[in-house]
């Protein structure tokens, strides 16, 4: 009694496609996601010095370059103007 040979090439060949295709599905999506992340590098400034001049400008309207308001100078004023005041009572 003679065994039969195994059918290998039949699921083989099977094998091969399903892995051909599930390879080209896969290097499809890649090719797409490469597409739209070269999109999303895109920018709207020809230079670095446009960028930051609209990035100071867009800063500035949002006010963030304004002198904030401190009181130190004012009170250091105020102590100082109280050292020289009862300095001169005292000694004068």
């Amino acid at each position: 009694m003679v065994t039969s040979r195994l059918p290998f090439r039949p699921i083989i060949g099977f094998m091969n496609t399903r892995r051909n295709r599930g390879a080209r599905a896969a290097l499809l999506t890649l090719e797409d996601d490469a597409a739209i992340a070269r999109g999303g590098f895109a920018c709207t400034f020809s230079t670095s010095d446009e960028y930051e001049s609209a990035l100071i400008s867009e800063r500035r309207a949002q006010g963030r370059y304004g002198r904030p308001y401190r009181a130190w100078p004012f009170a250091l004023f105020v102590g100082c103007a109280v050292a020289v005041a009862g300095s001169v009572l005292l000694f004068g």
